[in-house]
């Protein structure tokens, strides 16, 4: 999977949401610490090791 372009798909609305589960969760850190943009893109831990990965919402907006 390319989580590079599945980031950027996140931050310009393109989809509303990445589940990374564990089996890809390490390959997938490669991926988001190269990543520019990454405080705009926000995960929540789910049971199971599922990280549920969405768009910061700005308050403003």
């Amino acid at each position: 999977m390319d989580y590079l372009a599945e980031l950027e798909a996140l931050r310009t609305g393109e989809r509303d949401e990445l589940v990374i589960t564990p089996a890809e969760f390490m390959a997938f850190q490669v991926a988001y610490r190269e990543y520019q943009y990454k405080t705009q893109i926000v995960g929540e831990a789910h049971r199971g090791g599922e990280v549920h990965y969405h768009r910061q919402v700005n308050e403003e907006n």
